[in-house]
């Protein structure tokens, strides 16, 4: 009897659950309907979302997660209306509050890894910097090589690579010598006490301009700066172009070798530091007195 009594309420129970899934037939249909839907909608923005990236931003990592990102977004909402329908809205609500909390946890372990990748997607869609840029941040000095989410790497003119965090680049400040491509060139020379300064200003100006390279629309400047030791001294500035780290120094090589030229052809004369050197010895003596003492014959000094 009461095996019979078990089989009647086991068969109730499946033509409940029979009679709850024919009713929710319409439903798992349009939910799947729904879905679809936005799994097909989530390609289409992912191929208008690559190539509107492809017009802003020129790093594929980013692009490729963004892509990623917002067709994650309009499957979530698919799958959201879709549970809706199904009235299973409040379970998945509880599903993302606890992702959240799990995400926020995660977040505070990995706190300097999120905000190197952070950084990597401001500096992307900035672009401050591209691959082939000469920057020089601190003691790193030389072309940017790589750019991915967490770091850029730079290989330096001594020939080493250096593979910085993008937040030193986005928090720090740095030259970025590719986007203005000329740079001053400075140089200090010094002349003779007894030379015409005004003949030895011309005859500088005259050799700076004949430097290969010179920026057209930059005057070359020439300053009397300082009465040195052995010399008056002077500064002179002027502007070449900056492809590399090497134009400013083939550019300072060739204008000491034309200035030299031209002072020696001009007999104008760079004089060599002049030293004095102070040979006292303490008590007042001289250091003629001394050498006498120390130098004298013995009968001397038993006379």
């Amino acid at each position: 009897m009461k095996l019979n009594e078990a089989i009647n309420l086991l068969m109730k129970e499946l033509e409940n659950w029979l009679e709850i899934a024919v009713k929710a037939i319409p439903n798992l249909i349009l939910a799947f309907l729904v879905f679809t839907v936005f799994w097909f909608l989530s390609r289409y923005v992912r191929l208008g979302t690559r190539k509107l990236m492809n017009r802003v931003s020129s790093n594929r990592a980013v692009d490729g997660l963004i892509e990623n990102f917002i067709s994650f977004l309009v499957m979530c909402l698919g799958l959201f209306l879709a549970l809706g329908i199904l009235n299973l809205d409040k379970t998945l609500t509880s599903l993302l509050a606890g992702a959240g909390v799990i995400g926020l946890a995660l977040g505070f372990a990995f706190q300097e890894i999120a905000s190197n990748f952070v950084s990597g997607v401001f500096i992307a869609f900035r672009q401050p910097y591209q691959i082939g840029d000469i920057i020089k941040i601190d003691d790193f000095f030389g072309e940017v090589t790589s750019i991915d989410l967490r770091t850029t790497s730079i290989t330096t003119f001594d020939g080493l690579e250096a593979v910085l965090p993008n937040k030193k680049l986005f928090t720090e400040s740095f030259v970025n010598y590719t986007s203005t491509p000329v740079i001053r060139v400075e140089l200090a020379v010094g002349v003779s006490y007894g030379e015409d300064l005004d003949r030895v200003e011309k005859i500088t100006l005259d050799t700076i301009k004949s430097i290969e390279g010179l920026v057209p629309d930059r005057d070359v400047q020439f300053f009397y700066d300082e009465f040195g030791g052995s010399s008056i001294n002077f500064l002179t500035r002027f502007w070449v172009g900056f492809p590399d780290n090497g134009a400013m120094l083939k550019a300072k090589h060739e204008a000491i070798k034309k200035i030299k030229k031209a002072f020696d052809e001009n007999n104008i004369s760079i004089p060599f530091p002049i030293r004095t050197l102070d040979f006292g010895i303490k008590g007042g003596e001289n250091i003629k007195e001394s050498l006498t003492k120390v130098f004298q014959p013995k009968a001397d000094l038993d006379n």
